[in-house]
């Protein structure tokens, strides 16, 4: 029901539309304008050709009747017969060029002073286009001397004189007829080609309209994604790209969703896991005090694990509402902090995975220790993990953590790599990597591990990337800007 409702309500905001609004409307108007000037572009050649057909009808009119009256041998002529002749050939005077003479085979009685005269023996299509407007501009109340070549060697010239208002009118109705025509046509094809066109492009566009319109109701709805089915190669195209958009922001809008949910529910449970910590820190206080030399040394490494896990409980909001504090930078010994992730990575006791420190014992960098901690850390279990879900157990895996300084264009920076044997990150999730809820490439995760190693990183001014991952292993490179490299 609500997509009927959804679809009615599209329908009607098209049906509201006026004609000059809509694509469709546009497509129907423009389609009959272009053949209405195509009619017109060829109108004005084709009334100047029918002019000058009319008049080379007059003029061999004209020569069969001077034909007929030099057939009855005869040098007189009754003015009956004259009129006669001059009246169906159309003419009021007829005059022919023969062997060097001016002979005038037929005249009415009395004739109006000539207004213009045409040749058309040599008369150019410019001429005759003006010539033709001419005679429909002047109302057909003029009287005119048309010259052309008599047909059949009749003579070398023919002298026919017109009055006008039969030519205005025969053109006028050609006009009529062809003005009539070009409207036929014109809404024909203007039909054919907006039912065309309708089919081809305007209905698919109206069907990327409305999966706009319904997805932007509801876009949680999967349903309401378009559907690609075009045939047409750029209508498809759309249609496509409009999916991919759709189910991206359909992606995000969970994943946003997700994230204030975990944000309520960790509010929720805060409080009270805070207490339980600072329970667990009273009791490792005490730890440190026994007389077991065991426990001696183990309770500095739990001290510690506890202090930060107050300290992240107390920030965990954070990540959904704000960003992670700054970074407070000091000059610390990167090979320690290896070691110290290392001895908090909880590796099994079978010793299948070797934590490797491979990091200069003298090398320093300046950062957040704390941060730094969280990022290998994140790095090294989910590295660990990782190795931890392949099927073969085969031979001792390795996570290792090296580093080096490098200078380039006068800039120091520091490279540290965290490598391992491990299986390698699926192609799924490497699209969306660094992405919170997006980049877990096994069961169970969220995701938000490399989400905060990248927001870390950042923060202290460099870049974590992805430098392989295949059946044989992964690489992560960090780079930080190095302020105790040499220049």
């Amino acid at each position: 029901m609500p997509e009927q409702d959804s679809k009615s309500r599209f329908e009607a905001l098209l049906s509201n539309l006026p004609l000059t609004s809509s694509l469709s409307g546009r497509l129907l108007l423009l389609t009959i304008a272009f053949v209405m000037l195509a009619e017109i572009l060829i109108y004005v050649p084709s009334i100047a050709n029918f002019r000058v057909g009319w008049l080379e009808g007059r003029l061999a009119a004209a020569q069969i009747a001077s034909l007929a009256l030099e057939a009855t041998m005869s040098d007189e002529i009754t003015a009956e017969l004259e009129d006669e002749l001059l009246n169906n050939a159309g003419v009021l005077q007829v005059v022919l060029h023969r062997d060097q003479t001016r002979m005038l085979m037929l005249a009415k009685q009395s004739l109006p002073m000539i207004d213009a005269s045409y040749d058309l023996r040599d008369a150019g299509a410019i001429d005759l286009i003006y010539d033709a407007f001419v005679t429909l501009g002047r109302g057909g109340n003029r009287t005119i001397m048309v010259k052309g070549m008599p047909e059949h060697g009749g003579g070398v010239l023919i002298e026919v004189t017109i009055s006008e208002d039969m030519l205005h009118s025969a053109m006028l109705a050609y006009s009529r007829n062809i003005l009539t025509l070009s409207i036929i046509i014109s809404l024909l094809s203007a039909v054919l080609v907006f039912l065309s066109l309708r089919t081809i492009l305007v209905k698919p566009m109206r069907n990327i309209t409305e999966s706009m319109v319904k997805f932007r109701e509801k876009p949680e709805d999967v349903d309401r994604i378009i559907r690609p089915h075009s045939h047409v190669q750029e209508m498809r195209i759309a249609e496509e790209a409009l999916a991919a958009m759709q189910t991206e922001l359909r992606n995000s809008l969970q994943q946003k969703t997700r994230l204030a949910a975990l944000g309520m529910a960790v509010s929720k449970i805060n409080h009270d896991l805070r207490n339980i910590l600072a329970s667990a820190q009273l009791i490792s206080d005490r730890l440190s005090l026994s007389d077991d030399p065991k426990v001696r040394r183990v309770a500095p490494k739990l001290v510690s694990s506890i202090d930060r896990a107050v300290n992240l409980t107390t920030n965990t909001l954070k990540y959904g509402k704000a960003e992670e504090p700054p970074p407070r930078k000091t000059d610390i010994n990167l090979a320690g902090v290896v070691n110290d992730v290392g001895a908090h990575m909880g590796l099994p006791e079978s010793g299948r995975i070797e934590w490797s420190n491979r990091v200069p014992p003298d090398l320093t960098v300046t950062a957040d220790a704390e941060q730094l901690f969280r990022v290998l850390l994140n790095l090294g279990r989910n590295a660990a993990q990782a190795i931890e879900s392949r099927d073969s157990a085969d031979g001792i895996d390795k996570i290792e953590v090296s580093a080096h300084r490098e200078t380039i264009d006068g800039r120091a920076s520091l490279h540290i790599k965290v490598s391992d044997t491990g299986p390698g990150i699926p192609d799924a999730a490497k699209q969306h990597l660094f992405e919170a809820f997006s980049s877990s490439g096994r069961q169970g995760g969220t995701g938000l591990g490399l989400a905060i190693a990248k927001e870390l990183i950042e923060a202290h001014g460099g870049t974590i990337e992805l430098l392989s991952s295949d059946q044989d292993g992964t690489v992560f490179r960090i780079t930080l800007p190095d302020g105790n490299g040499a220049a």
